[in-house]
């Protein structure tokens, strides 16, 4: 057997109704894969809130640097948290993440009105 029967006969197989359905399967599947995968801090999200609204309560309005306090005791928190959660210490990457997703929680909290 040469290369272009072998061509051909894969050719013929992917053009069948069997081959253009076990293509638009795998094509789902990723799809599926893509879609369902969520940043880690959409996870913790109720802890972010918790966190947020805690060192909300802890560092007052007239401490010097208070939004970075309060970033500081929010990631303090939710990095107690999840490092209980997972049994290991957190990496750079997941504390990069979990301080994004308090940004972002904060803010969403602060345009609501929850804060």
């Amino acid at each position: 057997m040469d290369w272009q029967s072998i061509l051909a006969t894969v050719w013929a197989a992917m053009n069948s109704p069997a081959g253009i359905t076990a293509m638009a399967g795998v094509v789902l599947w990723l799809l599926n894969r893509l879609y369902t995968a969520k940043p880690l801090w959409a996870e913790y999200e109720g802890t972010l809130i918790a966190a947020v609204k805690q060192a909300e309560k802890l560092v007052p309005d007239d401490s010097p640097n208070k939004s970075l306090a309060r970033l500081d005791a929010a990631l303090k928190y939710a990095l107690q948290v999840y490092e209980s959660a997972k049994g290991r210490k957190a990496t750079q990457a997941e504390v990069a993440e979990l301080t994004n997703g308090i940004q972002m929680v904060h803010s969403d909290l602060e345009a609501g009105g929850q804060l």
